[in-house]
C-alpha cells in the first residue's frame, strides 16, 4: 500500500474499517439465525413471516429492522469515521454490539425484550452527532 493513500484517510481510520467488518459478521449471523428459523419453523420461501409461530416473526424482525436502519448508520459511520475515527469506532462498536443484544432478546419471542439493546441508540446517534460536527465544520460554522 502505497503512502498516497494513507495520506487521504485519517491515522487511524483502520479502526473503522475495523468496525465495518464487525459489522458484517453481525449481519451474516442474523441471516443464518433467520434461515435456521426458517427451517426450524417450516417458513418456506418467499414467505417473510409465519401465519403460526410468532418466534420466527421475532426472529425475522430482528433481521429485518437491523437492515432497515443499517443503511444510514454505516453512512454517518463513514463520515463521523473521516474527522473522528476513534470515537467513530467506538461508538460503531456500541452500535454493533448492541443489534446482538437486541436480536438475543427478540428470538425469545416476546417482543418487549429487544429492548435490550437499546443502548445501540448511543452509537447510533453518537455517529449522527460527529457526523453533523463534522459538517458543519466543513461549512465553516464551528
Amino acid at each position: 500500500m502505497g503512502d498516497s493513500i494513507r495520506d487521504l484517510l485519517p491515522e487511524n481510520f483502520g479502526y473503522v474499517i475495523l468496525t465495518f467488518c464487525y459489522s458484517q459478521f453481525m449481519l451474516m449471523y442474523l441471516a443464518v439465525k433467520v434461515g435456521q428459523g426458517r427451517k426450524k419453523y417450516d417458513v418456506k420461501y418467499p414467505k417473510m413471516y409465519s401465519e403460526k409461530d410468532q418466534v420466527f416473526n421475532c426472529i425475522q424482525r430482528a433481521h429485518q429492522n437491523t437492515l432497515e436502519v443499517f443503511p444510514s448508520w454505516i453512512i454517518f459511520q463513514l463520515i463521523a469515521g473521516l474527522a473522528y475515527p476513534l470515537a467513530a469506532s467506538i461508538l460503531g462498536v456500541i452500535w454493533v454490539s448492541s443489534r446482538f443484544s437486541y436480536a438475543w432478546g427478540y428470538y425469545t419471542g416476546d417482543p418487549e425484550k429487544r429492548m435490550k439493546g437499546a443502548y445501540g441508540y448511543i452509537g447510533y446517534f453518537g455517529v449522527m452527532i460527529l457526523s453533523i460536527t463534522f459538517a458543519l465544520k466543513l461549512l465553516g460554522v464551528m
